[in-house]
């Protein structure tokens, strides 16, 4: 009798043959399925050492795998899911297993999983960072949803995933959508990661007059000390890397409008549906926004011209800005934490940020030396509800906060927009202030609207009289 496979994958671009043939290196035996033949012609090429093999048949693709059937999808989020869903349901057992990889919406995965539970069809939702290249060589995984599922793939998840110390970049996150969530929240804190190297990179070039040689050095250097990260070291790359049109720098000659997929503006909705700010993720999501407004910005910088500044001190500014670039990683990477906290309670994931720190160690594309520290945080305090309020990282605060502030202000004197950066030293002022002017607002609603306030001195809600009519 034909030995059946251990799991299969539908969508074999980039990343689903990437995965695939990892899983195939760590001697699992796996298969493919796709509507094009070119795809899987190209899974055959690469996977040529193993063998590998793929369907253009969906029925014979199904009758290939081994029971309980593992099915992972790497399809584009949204409509598609559901329409492979559709036609993989009439040829599944039930007790079956459908693993989404994409960037699917959390909403969507568990509208998903609640839909195939009730057919007996096992379903879960993972995110995985890492990139083409993390795919291949060991990504950071975050599967979250119906635990019997993953207790099936745990073993090859783990085989498959980045190491840290000999730890894997995979563990279960929770029930329901969490896993999509993490996923989520975890590309808010890239989108804000890369929003502040932008601005250092503006900062640098335009403040200091840094060519790119220079503002290349500086990435290496903080990739060399406590900012290293994968994104630091990609950034740095950037500015190395020749344009073979012109035989200058490729970075001079990108048009300089962002774009994105969505997964970034979905954190900023949902922080809003839960009612936790994330400023510095709303800025980095907003700007990319702004930034495709470009005739309009072309237009205004005519109408309201500003004089070059430049720094004057640019040894002690280029300090200064690795303290706030510093001081404003640890802010992203608490602003998305603290979402996911709240998010726990609210969704009831029961998340556990320490395990989810570990995971985000290596493989990740937020992957940074900082995760340690922050690893350690949450192991030491599992019920640690704010990042900032650990003693290790308020100390660091302390220490850069003169360089954040010096940053911010020298940036406002020469007429630099600098949102990432601003909104992490506000976030930052809000949060250690005591006594905000939130009274007024309060005041305010209940003058216009009579929508009560609560009193310092008594409890219970009151109104006042504000403007009483005269008779």
């Amino acid at each position: 009798m034909e030995s059946k496979y251990t799991l299969g994958m539908i969508g074999l671009g980039t990343m689903g043959r990437n995965l695939l043939l990892n899983m195939a290196d760590n001697g699992f035996a796996v298969t493919g399925y796709d509507k094009d033949p070119n795809m899987i012609q190209k899974l055959k090429e690469d996977g040529a050492k193993h063998n590998l093999n793929a369907y253009e048949s969906l029925e014979d693709f199904i009758q290939s795998l081994e029971l309980p059937r593992r099915i992972m999808l790497l399809v584009p989020a949204g409509p598609i899911v559901d329409s492979v869903i559709k036609e993989l349901e009439p040829l599944l057992d039930k007790g079956d297993i459908i693993i989404d990889s994409g960037n699917s919406h959390f909403t969507d995965t568990s509208r998903r999983a609640i839909e195939l539970s009730d057919k007996g069809i096992h379903f879960f939702g993972m995110g995985i960072s890492g990139g083409e290249e993390g795919a291949r060589f060991g990504p950071s995984i975050m599967p979250g949803g119906d635990k019997t599922a993953y207790g099936a793939m745990k073993e090859i998840l783990e085989a498959v995933s980045a190491k840290v110390n000999g730890d894997p970049c995979v563990t279960y996150i929770g029930p329901g959508a969490s896993g999509h969530f993490v996923k989520m929240v975890h590309n808010g804190i890239e989108y804000a990661m890369m929003q502040l190297m932008a601005e250092a990179y503006d900062l640098m070039r335009t403040a200091l007059g840094y060519s790119n040689e220079q503002i290349f050095s500086v990435f290496e250097e903080w990739n060399n000390g406590r900012l290293q990260s994968f994104l630091m070291e990609v950034t740095r790359d950037i500015f190395a890397f020749k344009d073979e049109v012109t035989g200058g720098f490729l970075i001079d000659m990108i048009k300089d409008e962002a774009k994105s997929k969505g997964t970034g503006k979905w954190t900023t909705q949902v922080s809003v549906d839960l009612q936790l700010p994330i400023p510095t993720i709303n800025e980095a999501v907003t700007t990319r926004d702004l930034s495709k407004y470009k005739t309009l910005r072309v237009n205004l910088s005519k109408t309201y011209p500003e004089e070059k500044v430049t720094v004057e001190n640019k040894e002690a500014f280029i300090v200064e800005l690795e303290q706030a670039m510093y001081f404003s990683v640890i802010t992203s990477y608490a602003q998305g934490l603290h979402l996911l906290w709240q998010a726990s309670a609210s969704y009831e994931y029961d998340l556990n940020l320490h395990e989810i720190a570990q995971i985000w160690r290596g493989g990740c594309i937020i992957r940074a030396a900082f995760l340690e520290d922050i690893y350690q945080a949450y192991k030491k305090q599992p019920d640690l509800e704010h990042l900032y309020a650990d003693a290790g990282i308020a100390s660091k605060m302390k220490e850069i906060l003169p360089g954040m502030r010096n940053v911010v202000i020298e940036a406002t004197k020469i007429g630099l927009a600098i949102p990432a950066f601003a909104s992490a030293l506000t976030y930052f002022d809000s949060l250690r202030t005591e006594k905000l002017p939130a009274n007024l607002i309060q005041a305010q609603r209940d003058f216009f609207g009579a929508h009560k306030f609560e009193r310092t001195d008594a409890e219970g809600v009151f109104h006042a009289i504000w403007n009483p009519v005269k008779a």
